[in-house]
């Protein structure tokens, strides 16, 4: 050990940047296994000063604030250019583009940024019901766009996908040897209950000599790649993996091609639940690379040693016969792939991807869309949503839905973009915003009339001019025809149903108010467009909440109803039953007086809120009840027989277990500071002092499973506020963005210069947005303040 020699001005500023925690919180990080401590940054002293600690940079237990002391250097804290981007520093998704790097990854905390929030949702059908499922392989301009950003970003004309509830598995696609889904992905599928893939690629002369590495040798290399990759799908909580070798192999490389695939297959489904291998079309059990376009003896002993097969793309129906004995009980595990952008010799694709399906389903197969971002790269973008709603509403009969079973279910129909950010009302923020993470619950789109005439219609679509929560809404348009009572939008959630918003329109010749059923039973509705029910048990007692609101002079009556299976026992209490029938549609009651806990979830039942939106809040009392649907109802109004047309928006359903609102909720703890970075900023006059730019990362504790995201804000001082004067009055709180791990990268935060001999402040504070969807009062959020000031000279 060398002897202690002079502190130079950078050892000081280092050692007076480090934040050091309290000895209990030390102490908890310590008990967290495989976990790296941020570096924490505590109040010592300035440059050249002693490091101790002292009063001004101790936690303040009084108001749980954590302090910290920052001299303003214009040499930043180091970060991997992997993570974050070079230039603004912002956290990035990521990708590994050869053989060494993989073997030489490991977890690191700076990865954070890039991990889940957790395994998919509970599903209906699970994955593994032998039913044909949806693959979609999302190839697009090389991958790693806007939706690197895991911020998000400030993207005019993103692309967006929101047709989750068609689809069973989304794989992220590239030409890098190791494509790492971006997070915001793999959350918004997982939200949805749908499996995220990654790719493992080889390819070309680079792509052989990566294989024989690995693939050659003894088994201790190909299991030692398989390892990486599995413990890469445990770390980042994402699902499994494509494996797509796309070049000739040696005999050696090939002969142990089924091993390698059999170990990675057999260690994900031990580390990861419902973990997932598929293997593509390619090479042949000799090694050539001869793609097959079907499943047969020459590749036969892949598709044996993992879980599924993708074949390629121009294949014939012939193929699909042919595949029919080869797959044998497996043909959901057949994955037959469909480019949408219809290279080659092919069936279908494009708008006529429908004929693909047709044939796929026709013999009982998996489908696999290649690149149905095609909509996006090939048609006018000021057209997408309509082009993406078409393309989908064109294969909807042959793609069987999935549901989510659990409770809560919470949606403000956000698309993770927008023109603005509005919060429960109140806009934050006007400009492009893309956010793929901030994606909720998403309904289906689509058209439905009514049998018969045809008269009465409903359409559903997203739409960004407007929203509640977010950055848009569910715009419902429709027509109740003349002696039609009512048409209703059956909102088969994904949390609790089968399918979102599946726009099936219903008539009813019984007239009723916004809530209240007529004296005399309605008839059974007209069917719908239903495609499986979920059965899902509820709770003794559920609340309900609907946003919504009516466009123009319209009277319509807007309502919500819900249907419950046949669970045999059910009994439902409080609720006027509409009919007998196996399955019973109920209207529930208004909350009208909820009890003194529930106010946070209740504050706003009831009233006209502002830019004209309306919440109405239910309460319903089951036991022994599954529940099946939802429904949003509109009704003519009294007295009307004439034709009515409607326009409504929809902002938010809620479905809350009640129990669920009364258990006391976790707070923000342990905010700390780390990855400092200042620049000066021009000056916004003459002679007033440049500004300063802050870039740092917030880290905190919480428990991930009770939140939906994290607001984070901030409050910046004026730079006043001496040292024996106390800290300046912070200003209203500034909203910085979302964050969905228990950390944020705030950039080129502008705050106030330091004055001479004074600190200046900036606090931050993160709000929990808890999965029932209701406010934090801004007491319990987390918060953390910096103190800063200039370097001595």
């Amino acid at each position: 050990m060398e002897a202690a020699g002079p502190v130079t001005r950078t050892a000081a500023r280092r050692r007076d940047r480090r934040l050091r925690a309290s000895a209990t919180l030390e102490e908890q990080r310590e008990r967290r296994p495989g976990r790296r401590r941020p570096r924490r940054r505590w109040a010592g002293g300035r440059a050249g000063e002693s490091a101790a600690p002292s009063s001004r940079g101790s936690r303040i237990e009084e108001d749980q604030e954590a302090v910290f002391r920052e001299v303003v250097s214009f040499t930043p804290d180091p970060l991997p250019d992997r993570y974050y981007d070079k230039d603004t520093t912002k956290p990035i998704s990521f990708y590994l583009s050869s053989l060494e790097e993989l073997l030489a990854w490991t977890p690191d905390v700076e990865e954070g940024f890039n991990v889940a929030l957790g395994p998919p949702e509970c599903r209906q059908p699970p994955l593994s019901s032998g039913r044909p499922r949806t693959l979609i392989c999302h190839d697009m301009m090389g991958g790693y766009l806007d939706d690197k950003f895991i911020q998000g970003s400030a993207a005019q004309t993103p692309y967006s996908f929101y047709h989750w509830q068609y689809i069973d598995i989304f794989v992220y696609f590239s030409h890098h040897t190791v494509t790492i889904p971006p997070v915001s992905w793999t959350n918004a599928a997982h939200r949805h209950g749908v499996c995220m893939l990654g790719t493992f690629i080889t390819e070309w002369k680079k792509g052989e000599q990566l294989c024989e590495a690995f693939l050659a040798g003894d088994a201790r290399s190909h299991q030692a790649v398989a390892d990486q990759l599995v413990l890469m799908a445990q770390f980042f909580r994402f699902d499994g993996w494509l494996i797509n070798i796309e070049n000739s192999l040696s005999l050696a490389a090939v002969g142990n091609l089924p091993h390698f695939l059999r170990y990675l297959t057999a260690r994900l489904h031990q580390q990861v639940p419902r973990g997932l291998v598929l293997w593509y079309d390619s090479v042949v059990s000799s090694g050539q690379l001869r793609w097959q376009d079907e499943l047969n003896q020459q590749n036969r002993v892949f598709f044996d040693s993992c879980d599924g097969f993708f074949t390629n793309y121009n294949w014939r129906e012939e193929h699909l016969e042919r595949m029919l004995g080869q797959a044998g009980e497996r043909l959901a595990d057949v994955y037959v792939g469909v480019d949408v952008f219809a290279r080659g010799s092919v069936v279908g694709g494009r708008f006529d991807t429908d004929k693909s399906l047709e044939l796929i389903r026709k013999h009982g197969f998996s489908a696999a869309l290649f690149a149905p971002g095609w909509v996006y790269e090939c048609l006018e973008k000021a057209d997408f949503f309509q082009n993406q709603d078409k393309f989908w509403s064109l294969l909807e009969r042959y793609l069987p839905t999935h549901s989510i079973c659990s409770l809560p279910f919470v949606t403000s129909f956000c698309l993770g973009m927008g023109t603005r950010r509005v919060c429960y009302g109140q806009e934050e923020a006007v400009g492009p915003w893309y956010h793929p993470n901030a994606q909720e619950i998403q309904p289906l789109f689509g058209e439905h009339r009514l049998e018969g005439d045809g008269r009465g219609w409903v359409k559903t679509h997203c739409c960004l001019a407007d929203a509640w929560n977010g950055g848009s809404s569910l715009l419902i348009r429709g027509v109740i025809p003349p002696k039609v009572g009512n048409v209703a939008v059956s909102v088969q959630e994904s949390q609790l149903s089968a399918c979102g918003c599946a726009g099936t329109l219903q008539a009813f010749s019984s007239c009723r108010s916004e809530v209240v059923l007529t004296e005399q039973p309605a008839p059974l509705p007209v069917p719908g467009e239903r495609l499986f029910s979920l059965q899902v048990p509820v709770p003794p007692k559920i609340f309900l909440s609907l946003v919504y609101k009516l466009e123009g002079p319209s009277a319509v009556g807007v309502a919500l109803e819900l249907t419950t299976g046949d669970a045999g026992s059910c009994h439902v209490g409080g609720i006027m039953m509409l009919n007998a029938e196996t399955s019973s549609r109920h209207s529930p009651r208004p909350l009208r007086v909820p009890p003194t806990k529930l106010a946070r979830w209740v504050g706003r039942c009831g009233q006209q809120l502002s830019g004209g939106w309306v919440q109405r809040c239910y309460e319903v009392s089951l036991r022994g009840c599954l529940l099946q649907d939802l429904f949003v109802s509109f009704s003519r109004p009294p007295g009307s027989q004439e034709e009515e047309n409607f326009t409504c928006r929809l902002g938010e359903i809620q479905v809350v277990d009640a129990n669920s609102l009364l258990a006391p909720l976790p707070q923000v703890q342990a905010v700390t500071i780390s990855h400092v970075r200042w620049q000066a900023a021009a000056s916004e006059g003459e002679g007033r002092p440049a500004g300063l730019r802050l870039s740092c990362t917030l880290h905190w504790s919480y428990l991930l499973p009770h939140v939906r995201c994290f607001r984070v804000h901030c409050c910046r001082g004026t730079g006043g506020g001496s040292p024996g004067r106390g800290l300046s009055e912070p200003e209203k709180p500034t909203f910085l963005g979302l964050a969905f791990i228990n950390r944020y990268r705030i950039v080129d935060l502008a705050v106030a210069p330091a004055g001479p001999g004074r600190d200046g402040r900036v606090e931050f504070l993160v709000e929990p947005v808890p999965k029932e969807g209701f406010l934090v009062p801004r007491a319990e959020w987390g918060r953390a303040a910096m103190l800063y000031s200039m370097p001595r000279t």
